[in-house]
C-alpha cells in the first residue's frame, strides 16, 4: 500500500505523512509522522476517550501478550519509550509532534553548519549499494525542501516561531570538534555494517542507512557525555525500522538512551557481566565455576546479548517482540507487582514469635533484571555445550552458532521459571524453622508471582 502524502499538513517541516499503522510502500522513512500523532491505540483498556494512555495497562498488555501486533507497534513504541507522554491527549500530540520535528531539524542543522564537510558521507566507491543509497537519500532531501517551500503562510509563520524557540533553546550548546569528528568517523564505519539483510535497508530502502547516520550524529553531537559507541547503530536501527520516521526515531532513541546509556560505557559493561555471573552462580554454581575458572572475562560473550536485547539470537520479528517485553519493565524485581507480592510475604511474618522473626526474610537482588534471566535461560539451556568449552575461541564459536536459532516462547518460559524459582528460594530459605500462625499465607508471595506469568 502506498503511503499518502499531504503537502498541506505534512509540509509543516517538509515531511512525509504516514497512514496510521501502515508500513510505507515507499521505502525511505518519512521525516515526521503527523498522522500518527492523532491515531488511536486499539489495545483494550489502554487508551481513554480523549487519547490518554494508561501506562501501566500498556506495559501489562505488552508483557502478558508477548508484545503488540506489528500494525500497532509503531504507535505503541512512541508511548512505551516516552516520545509521546502517556498523559497527552489526541488534540495535544499533533502540536507536540510539530515542536519535536522543528527541534530536531534545528539540532541537525546546527552540527551540519559546524562541520559542513561531514554532511555527506564519504564513500570509497566499492560499495555499490551505499552509492545508490546516497542517490535515494538526495532525492528524498530534494522532496523535503520542495515541500518546505510550499508551506502555507500561516503554517510557515508557526514553524518560523518554533524554529526561533529551538534556536534559543540550543544557542548555548557547543561542540568539541575533535570529539564530534571521532564520533562521526566511527558512525561512518558502523552504519554500513547495520543489518542490511533486512528488507528495510534493501533497494530504495538502502537510503535509510543515511537517515540512520543523521540520527546517530545528531544524538552524539547533543549528548557528548555519551557520544557514540559501537552497537548504537543496531539499536537505533530497530527504532527507525519500526517507526519508519526520522524525527520520531531520534526522540524515542534518545528517551531510551536516558535510561540505558550507561550500558555503553566500560563500567556499564563490567557491571552487567558481574550481575550475570552472580545470577548464574545462584542458579547453577557448577556452570558458573566453569566459566569463571580464571576471571570474569569468560562472561564478556554475554554482553552483546544484553546490550542489544538479543537482537541477533532470535528471528528478527521475535527479537522485536522480546525488545518490547524487556522494555516494558513489567517483570522486574523492583516493579510494583513484584514488590506487592513481597509485601504480602512480609505481612505473613508478623505471626512469627519475636525470636523467630529476628532473621529477616532473605532479600532478593533487585539488580537482577529480567533480561539477565533471559540470558541465564540461554546459558542453562546450552549447559552441556558450555561445559565443554575450554577457551575463548570455543565460546565465540558457541555464541555465533546461536544467531537466529533460538525459540522465543520457549526461552521466555524458561526465564520465567528461573525467575520464579529464584524468588521462591529467597522467600523460603529464610522461612525454614519458622512458625506461622496462618499457613495459608505461606503461598501469597509465590501465588502472586505466578499470576504474573501469563505470557502466551
Amino acid at each position: 500500500m502506498e503511503r499518502r502524502t499531504s503537502a498541506e499538513e505534512s509540509s509543516q517541516t517538509g515531511r512525509q505523512e504516514q497512514e496510521p499503522h501502515v508500513r510505507a510502500g515507499r521505502r525511505l522513512a518519512g521525516v515526521s509522522s503527523p498522522a500518527l500523532a492523532a491515531a488511536r491505540l486499539t489495545l483494550p483498556g489502554v487508551m481513554d476517550a480523549e487519547g490518554r494512555v494508561d501506562e501501566s495497562r500498556l506495559r501489562l498488555h505488552i508483557f502478558q501478550n508477548g508484545g503488540v501486533s506489528p500494525t500497532e507497534r509503531g504507535l505503541a513504541w512512541r508511548f512505551l519509550f516516552g516520545m509521546y507522554p502517556c498523559s497527552s491527549t489526541t488534540l495535544e500530540r499533533p502540536l507536540l509532534q510539530e515542536q519535536l520535528a522543528v527541534r530536531y531539524q534545528v539540532m541537525k542543522a546546527k552540527w551540519q553548519n559546524f562541520l559542513p564537510s561531514a554532511v555527506r558521507m564519504q564513500l570509497n566507491g566499492t560499495d555499490s549499494e551505499l552509492v545508490a543509497a546516497v542517490g535515494y537519500f538526495n532525492q528524498r532531501q530534494a522532496l523535503v525542501q520542495q515541500q518546505a517551500h510550499n508551506l502555507r503562510d500561516e503554517i510557515r509563520d508557526r514553524v518560523t516561531f518554533l524554529e526561533l524557540q529551538a534556536q534559543i533553546l540550543f544557542e548555548r550548546v557547543t561542540f568539541d570538534e575533535k570529539e564530534l569528528q571521532e564520533a562521526i568517523r566511527i558512525i561512518n564505519k558502523d552504519v554500513p555494517r547495520t543489518n542490511r539483510d533486512l528488507s528495510y535497508y534493501q533497494g530504495e530502502g538502502s537510503g535509510n542507512l543515511l537517515i540512520l547516520r543523521d540520527i546517530l550524529i545528531t544524538y552524539a553531537a547533543f549528548h557528548p557525555e555519551v557520544s557514540y559507541a559501537q552497537g548504537m547503530n543496531d539499536l537505533c536501527s530497530r527504532f527507525l525500522e519500526v517507526m519508519d520516521c526520522e524525527v520520531d526515531s531520534f526522540w524515542s532513541f534518545s528517551c531510551y538512551m536516558e535510561k540505558f546509556a550507561k550500558d555503553f560505557r566500560e563500567d556499564g559493561l563490567h557491571r552487567k557481566i558481574e550481575l550475570e555471573a552472580a545470577l548464574l552462580k545462584e542458579l547453577d554454581p557448577q556452570l558458573h565455576l566453569h566459566l569463571v575458572t580464571d576471571n570474569l572475562e569468560c562472561f564478556t560473550f554475554c554482553h552483546r546479548w544484553l546490550l542489544l536485547g538479543f537482537q541477533r539470537e532470535f528471528e528478527h520479528s521475535d527479537a522485536l517482540r522480546l525488545f518490547e517485553i524487556l522494555s516494558c519493565d513489567h517483570l522486574e524485581l523492583i516493579s510494583q507487582q513484584v514488590d506487592r507480592a513481597r509485601y504480602q510475604e512480609r505481612l505473613a511474618q508478623k505471626f512469627c514469635t519475636d525470636t523467630e522473626c529476628e532473621s529477616e526474610m532473605q532479600a532478593v537482588n533487585t539488580d537482577f533484571t529480567f533480561e539477565l534471566f533471559i540470558c541465564a535461560a540461554i546459558l542453562l539451556d546450552n549447559r552441556d555445550t558450555l561445559l565443554q568449552c575450554q577457551d575463548d575461541v570455543q565460546l565465540i564459536q558457541f555464541t555465533s552458532s546461536l544467531q537466529g536459532t533460538l525459540d522465543l516462547n520457549s526461552t521466555l518460559k524458561k526465564a520465567e521459571c528461573h525467575f520464579f524459582n529464584y524468588c521462591k528460594r529467597c522467600a523460603w530459605d529464610s522461612m525454614n524453622c519458622r512458625c506461622r500462625a496462618h499457613n495459608s499465607k505461606g503461598e501469597d508471595f509465590l501465588y502472586q508471582l505466578r499470576s504474573l506469568f501469563v505470557l502466551r
